[in-house]
């Protein structure tokens, strides 16, 4: 299955030139009364920017995707987030686990109050694993884009500084959980939330970063 994810995002390189996308990423529907779908207008933006600056070739609009649904297996990006609950029922953890050790990648971005909730949950995908904070020194971070003080900060909440949490599996990083950032913020029109375009520029440049690593990490 790993083959089949790798041969997908090279063909997303490969191919920048053909006339349609070959490569499509995913945000994550999940129940619980959390609003997995705000942000709408982050992932598109992201998208825009990985095809320009990183020349991939991937759809312009991102799907939906149940944790459930053997649909995921098509996707080598998915994306979660939100503020509040999230409940995982038994066969979504168990699908989300098969698709994560399979070669998938889970970013979850919180949008402020989603830690509880998604700590506890991804214990029932991992319980053998919990979220530890990933090195300034991991390649997540070091990308097209150098990071080497970690995460940008886009929003102030708590004034604590951005953190980078990640589950790994035979050492490989599946999910990586980025903490009191607000990247999805970032990644919003700039009349969203009138960022300044400099915080706007570093939140996209790390989004891309992550979704890199995600096609090409193996």
């Amino acid at each position: 299955m790993r083959k089949l994810f790798i041969m997908f995002c090279l063909l997303g390189f490969a191919e920048v030139s053909a006339q349609s996308p070959t490569i499509k990423i995913a945000r994550l529907k999940y129940g619980g009364g959390g609003d997995w779908y705000s942000n709408k207008t982050s992932l598109p933006n992201l998208i825009s920017y990985c095809n320009t600056n990183l020349k991939m070739n991937i759809f312009s609009e991102e799907d939906i995707v149940d944790a459930s649904n053997s649909e995921i297996f098509q996707y080598p990006f998915v994306h979660m987030t939100g503020h509040g609950n999230v409940i995982f029922s038994d066969a979504e953890a168990d699908n989300l686990r098969k698709y994560l050790i399979s070669g998938g990648f889970l970013h979850v971005d919180d949008n402020y109050g989603l830690s509880k909730f998604i700590r506890r949950e991804m214990l029932k995908v991992f319980p053998e694993s919990e979220f530890v904070e990933v090195p300034f020194s991991h390649p997540i971070y070091h990308q097209k884009y150098k990071f080497a003080s970690g995460l940008p900060k886009v929003h102030e909440h708590d004034n604590k500084a951005p953190q980078g949490f990640g589950l790994f599996y035979e050492g490989r990083l599946v999910c990586f959980f980025t903490y009191e950032s607000d990247l999805g913020n970032g990644w919003e029109d700039q009349s969203v939330y009138g960022d300044p375009e400099s915080i706007r520029t570093s939140a996209l440049q790390m989004g891309a970063n992550i979704v890199s690593f995600a096609f090409t990490a193996y």
